[in-house]
């Protein structure tokens, strides 16, 4: 090989390996913003309603969204080929929002993290049984390993077990149902189309209940909080995206997984709140459990190119 063509070589390589660091250096980000998302929830509960507080959180981002995009691709980001599915899609987000909103108000904040992190366990049960996807028996190995890690954190049967902690279950079920449609559509509709109509779809439909719902709130602080919320929920998604832009997901997926430190941090700091042993146990079995599935995606796709016959 010549000179010339190792160092193109090499400084592709030093192109890729620099993008892959940044796609990962922007996920931690992220999920960083998500976990902070997750506290400033937390804590709003303490004031403010359910439906009002989520109402902020969709507003906050169907409003940016708006005036980021529409100037950009005008009214090309509204055609769709299937708004029904585009409502059914917003309506899931919408129906996870709320249980997450509920959950944390009961639960501390690291358990609930990881709970929600089973998402990508569940999307493999849902993938076999509705999608018809094949599922090797290590898949389904791990499936199993996720589900014994919540039972863990949860602990049904105990004393510390009660109604609310059914609530991220319900979650995760929502957004595994989320994810399954957004694969879906994703074959024909565009990333920031189905962004668009997910932050207005939540929007509108909050707003219905909002006459309801709305309460004069003590302080000016907590309107500061439910837009720090709506800023973390905003900027965390856009630069996941920058992300994704960067590195492949089967790459940064594991990484997803450290929102569990993150939210055990922030439990710490923020309610006091540290994790006995057997939950540190279970959030770890589901860290594991996730990132494994992550890397057996990595393997299962590096499959040998046949060469083009001549």
């Amino acid at each position: 090989m010549p000179a010339g063509a190792t160092v193109a070589t090499s400084g592709a390589g030093r192109l890729d390996s620099g993008r892959t660091l940044a796609g990962i250096g922007l996920v931690l980000l992220a999920v960083a913003c998500f976990a902070t998302l997750d506290a400033a929830t937390k804590r709003s509960t303490a004031a403010v309603p359910i439906l009002m507080g989520v109402w902020v959180r969709y507003a906050f981002q169907a409003v940016a969204t708006t005036m980021v995009l529409v100037p950009r691709h005008g009214t090309a980001l509204l055609r769709t080929r299937h708004p029904r599915y585009q409502l059914l899609r917003g309506t899931l987000l919408l129906a996870s929002s709320i249980l997450a909103f509920l959950s944390l108000r009961y639960m501390p904040l690291a358990e609930f993290t990881s709970i929600v992190l089973m998402a990508p366990l569940v999307i493999t049960l849902l993938a076999a049984t509705t999608l018809k996807e094949h599922v090797s028996p290590l898949r389904w190995a791990l499936v199993a390993g996720g589900f014994a890690g919540t039972l863990v954190i949860l602990r049904p049967g105990g004393d510390a077990f009660s109604w609310a902690a059914l609530l991220p279950i319900g979650l995760v079920l929502t957004n595994a149902w989320f994810q399954v449609l957004t694969s879906k559509l994703a074959r024909t509709e565009s990333p920031l189309t189905m962004h668009f109509y997910t932050g207005w779809v939540g929007t509108l439909l909050t707003s219905i209940a909002l006459p309801f719902v709305w309460t004069a709130l003590p302080s000016w602080h907590w309107w500061a909080l439910l837009c720090l919320m709506g800023f973390m929920g905003t900027i965390g998604h856009f630069i996941l995206i920058l992300a994704y832009q960067r590195a492949p997901a089967s790459t940064l997926t594991p990484y997803l997984y450290a929102q569990i430190a993150f939210a055990m941090l922030g439990g710490w700091i923020v309610f006091s709140q540290v994790p006995d042993t057997l939950s540190l146990a279970g959030m770890g079995l589901i860290a594991v459990c996730g990132g494994a599935g992550a890397w057996l995606t990595v393997r299962e796709r590096r499959v040998p190119i046949e060469p083009a016959e001549s």
